[in-house]
């Protein structure tokens, strides 16, 4: 296991994260939805603590708890007073190690499951991107972390614990802890819990290129929710930072472009934006806009030309506002104990190796209305998946 960690002075909280590989796109056909099932089933008792027990133990030393299921990872952690860190990590090798993982637990644990993606139904905003990805990675990156109705309905708690034994590989488990802590000591405590024999490593995924350049999801609905992603460069490629520099150009705030153009000059929209969203195999710039039918087509058309008209040419004040902008994020997370260790656990694996605040900020200083505008020219975006649900679809 890789043990990770991040001295923050200033704080007396401290939080911490295993990231295990188990996510969406590592696991086996015909179990989409697993990681969900898995990332709440494995805290429904643990150890010799039954479902009650254990969630009592848990409140007991006041943590904040956090689970997520990504493309790579079902990351499990907390942030929690320093002084309980301790016993969280005790809790937490329990929960890892020695799940209970009962049949009449599996089954809450699925229905949640199930529950999550239903309820999309009533998010079309978060529907559609959560769409729009799966149609835009190739297969499986791009698969739901939520899951398939179908397909969580035919897993078995058999089949989820075979998933548990073959993909909780401690050898391929990234631990991350920021905020205030002794080092030395967690690793001890880590090798007393956690050492075992090597494990051997996961297989490769397969890729598999995606052809589908535009889905429409027909929905009753008042509105149309559009999905739009181009590809460009991953975290690992020397252009990283100008293409988040770009994105923040086109999208960082109420005076960047899409902003200004589509939703302010136009009235073309009542909310729109774009971030990037960056996998260690693929990474695109991802955009969302909610309009009326009646004015979805241009609505496209706009956005569309707006990412075109970025290699044209960007201001100073652009660059300067954007840079600013992606500071001062930067600052509010450095001081979250619980967004250090994420960031550090995701910088990692991403690129093998942990990039300190101040690198960040001096990339992110180092960036130019040159450098940017030459990654524009060099890395146009042109190629759009797209995706729509509402009562109309559109022309693409």
């Amino acid at each position: 296991m890789v043990i990770l960690g991040e001295p923050m002075e200033a704080v007396r909280s401290v939080a911490f994260g295993f990231m295990l590989p188990a996510g969406a796109a590592l696991l086996p056909e015909g179990c989409c939805g697993a990681g969900s099932i898995i990332a709440d089933w494995i805290f429904r008792g643990a150890g010799d603590k039954n479902s009650r027990q254990l969630s009592d133990a848990l409140d007991g030393l006041g943590l904040h708890r956090a689970s997520s299921v990504s493309s790579s990872h079902i990351t499990i952690g907390a942030a929690l007073e320093a002084d309980n860190l301790t016993q969280a990590l005790d809790l937490y090798a329990d929960i890892i190690l020695r799940g209970s993982l009962k049949e009449d637990q599996f089954e809450l644990a699925r229905q949640l499951a199930i529950d999550g993606v239903l309820a999309l139904d009533d998010e079309p905003r978060q529907k559609v991107m959560v769409k729009l990805r799966e149609q835009f990675y190739p297969s499986p990156l791009g698969r739901s972390t939520f899951g398939n109705i179908d397909e969580l309905k035919a897993l078995t708690a058999d089949k989820t614990k075979q998933i548990i034994a073959d993909n909780f590989n401690l050898s391929q488990t990234i631990f991350a802890v920021a905020g205030k802590y002794d080092f030395n000591s967690i690793c001890k405590q880590i090798e007393r819990l956690f050492e075992s024999k090597q494990q051997p490593s996961l297989k490769a995924i397969k890729l598999r290129p995606k052809d589908t350049k535009y889905t429409h999801l027909l929905n009753d609905g008042a509105q149309v929710h559009i999905g739009l992603m181009t590809a460009t460069v991953k975290p690992a490629d020397k252009d990283y930072y100008n293409a988040r520099v770009a994105v923040s150009v086109l999208s960082g705030g109420m005076s960047a472009r899409l902003f200004t153009e589509v939703r302010e000059k136009r009235g073309l929209c009542y909310a729109i934006g774009a971030r990037y969203h960056g996998l260690k195999e693929a990474a695109g710039i991802a955009c969302y806009a909610g309009t009326t039918p009646e004015k979805s087509q241009e609505t496209l058309d706009v956005i569309m030309a707006e990412f075109g008209r970025l290699s044209a040419g960007i201001s100073e004040e652009e660059i300067e506002r954007a840079k600013v902008g992606l500071k001062s994020t930067l600052v509010l997370q450095s001081e979250s104990s619980s967004s250090r260790a994420g960031g550090i656990g995701t910088d990692y694996y991403m690129l093998g190796r942990v990039r300190s605040l101040d690198e960040i900020k001096n990339k992110i200083e180092a960036t130019s209305v040159d450098s940017v505008t030459k990654f524009l020219r060099e890395n146009s975006f042109k190629d759009f998946a797209v995706v729509t649900i509402g009562p109309k679809s559109i022309d693409y």
